[in-house]
């Protein structure tokens, strides 16, 4: 198995962060140019990754979706950081912390619209690492 962990800033506002360019590199570079599986896992209790189409409203979409699913206020019994911190604990089981995407031919295997995306709604945490594993 072939693993790397790249930085991610995604700053102190809730964000779904293009990955997309950072796998496809890893995939053809461990690939080979072969076949295979690319495991993606964000270690953090706090943030998500998702495969959807990005720069058409859907990443906005989806922040505000999970504003309506997760709102921002005081209801949350973790409680420590900004206003509805206990929220972003929660992201993990609707956006799971991992993906796996095949590589065929040492690109990745999206559809046509599909981008990889990090999800954080933690304005508490600016920086994240997302690990890529190719197998």
């Amino acid at each position: 198995m072939k693993t790397t962990v790249i930085d991610v800033h995604t700053g102190r506002r809730e964000a779904v962060h293009d990955i997309t360019a950072a796998c496809a590199e890893f995939a053809r570079d461990a690939s080979g140019g072969g076949d295979g599986l690319l495991h993606v896992f964000v270690p953090h209790a706090t943030a998500g990754v998702a495969v959807l189409e990005l720069g058409a409203g859907s990443d906005d979409d989806l922040l505000a979706a999970l504003a309506d699913l997760l709102p921002a206020d005081s209801r949350w019994r973790h409680a420590h950081g900004s206003r509805g911190h206990g929220r972003s604990h929660v992201l993990p089981a609707l956006v799971a912390p991992f993906t796996v995407l095949p590589v065929v031919g040492g690109r990745l295997a999206l559809g046509t619209w599909q981008s990889v995306a990090l999800v954080d709604l933690n304005v508490d945490n600016p920086d994240r690492q997302v690990r890529f594993s190719f197998q």
